[in-house]
Formats: C-alpha cells, structure tokens, sequence
C-alpha cells in the first residue's frame, strides 16, 4: 500500500483539468524510496552490527591513494561483506534454525508440561509442609539447640601470649 506522503492531490474538476496540469507549480516529485517493509530486525537486536566501509578503512587528510582505488576498495569491500555473509548464512542459517527450533520446542514442552506442574504442586502443597516443618522444628530442634546453647554459655575461654 502507498503511504499518504507520496500521494499527489488532484482536484476533480473538469473546467481546471487543462490548467491544472499545465501548472508546474502543483506537480510535486519524490525522490525519497519508500521504506522497506521487509523489516528483518524490528526490535533493533543487531544495531551494532552496522558496519561500512568508512568504519574498517579510513585515510587521513595526508594520506590519499588514487580516487579510483578508493572506490573500487569501498566497491569490493561492501561486494565481499554482502556476499561472504548471504554464503555462510545459506551453510548455517537452515541448520541453525533447524537446532534452534528443536532446542526452543524442547525448552517450550519441559516448561509448559514438567516445570510449571511441578511448581504449581509445591505451591498448593507448600502450606501444610511449611506448617509440619515448623512444628517439628518447635518440638525437636529448638528444645536442642536451646540446651546446647546454655551449656556452652558458661564456657570462657582466655587466650594469653607465652613469652619464651
């Protein structure tokens, strides 16, 4: 679909028709592109991997190799990058999605049908255990460690240094 900003406005009236497109004052001509719609990294995850020419090779102002050396480096750099990447995607984007998929739809069942069961179990079970463990540790332990602690309260221990 055309966005609105590269629509021109004709009036529809019959008596203007031959002045209205006589008037070059109301042609108007773009030369912007319409943005891509193909839109391969929405949430902007590889904003760093913008790389140009300018960013890898760079000549200061002292330095300049013939003109037409430049360009063709520029040329034959953005040419190599393009190419190199769309050939090691072609040999490792499919078995990479194909491991990436597996290994998420694995991650995906183990959550949805062994985690989240297990977590709901304690959380309905939690209760009742948590109120068993603390009576226990009321009845059992603490009478313990209380004694042990006011048995060992009277202990005193003096540290001195033995001169030879």
């Amino acid at each position: 679909m055309i966005q609105d900003q590269y629509l021109i406005e004709c009036p529809i009236d019959s008596d203007h028709d031959q002045k209205y497109l006589q008037n070059p004052q109301n042609t108007t001509v773009y030369n912007e592109v319409p943005p891509r719609q193909d839109i391969r990294d929405p949430r902007g995850i590889n904003k760093h991997l913008k790389l140009d020419f300018s960013d890898v090779l760079a000549e200061p102002a002292s330095f300049h190799s013939f003109d037409k050396v430049w360009t063709w480096s520029d040329i034959l750099f953005e040419s190599s990058k393009l190419w190199c990447y769309r050939i090691i995607s072609l040999l490792c984007a499919v078995p990479v999605s194909l491991l990436s998929g597996i290994l998420f739809a694995l991650l995906g069942c183990l959550h949805i049908w062994c985690a989240m069961p297990c977590i709901q179990l304690c959380n309905i079970c939690m209760p009742p255990v948590r109120t068993l463990w603390a009576s226990v540790l009321d009845i059992f332990v603490a009478p313990i460690c209380t004694s042990i602690g006011r048995c060992c309260s009277s202990i005193y221990v003096n540290v001195t240094k033995q001169r030879p």
